[in-house]
């Protein structure tokens, strides 16, 4: 009997495990499509770089279980996002809008491809060789030739 008390115990223990990282599908699959494509685009907010969709995160699992509740309202995908960026900010997207703020990171990768290609374009513009030098006038010549004696002379 005290063996049976204990293992109960420990089973009550182990209870709230269970709840953790189960997401629980809506029934009609349509929704649940919707939803799972709403969470591919909202960022874990614990993950870098990974959506709720595919992250383990408890978190994410909350973020994923909101954006059920949403579209179960009847929210479409712009006010279930509109309901996280309130709620988490605009990180909590993985694809940010195109704005002031975020020109940078939209735009950056391509001014940097154009800077990139006018340095090869200028480079390649140069001449491959330098030009040759100018012959040596007499008067230089001249000196270079005792400049080399001197230096045949000594030890």
């Amino acid at each position: 009997m005290r063996r049976l008390l204990i293992g109960a115990l420990f089973a009550l223990l182990a209870l709230p495990a269970l709840a953790i990282g189960v997401d629980e599908p809506l029934p009609d699959p349509a929704l649940e499509a919707r939803a799972r494509e709403i969470a591919k685009g909202l960022r874990c907010l614990v993950c870098q770089n990974q959506s709720i969709e595919d992250s383990n995160a408890p978190l994410a699992a909350d973020l994923r279980r909101i954006v059920r509740e949403r579209v179960s309202a009847g929210d479409d995908e712009a006010a279930v996002q509109a309901y996280l960026v309130e709620r988490y900010g605009e990180w909590v997207l993985l694809r940010p809008p195109f704005e002031p703020a975020t020109w940078a990171l939209w735009l950056g990768p391509f001014v940097i491809l154009a800077a990139g290609a006018g340095l090869i374009l200028l480079r390649r513009r140069r001449p491959a060789a330098a030009e040759p030098a100018a012959p040596l006038s007499a008067e230089e010549r001249a000196r270079l030739d005792a400049l080399l004696l001197r230096d045949e002379d000594a030890p």
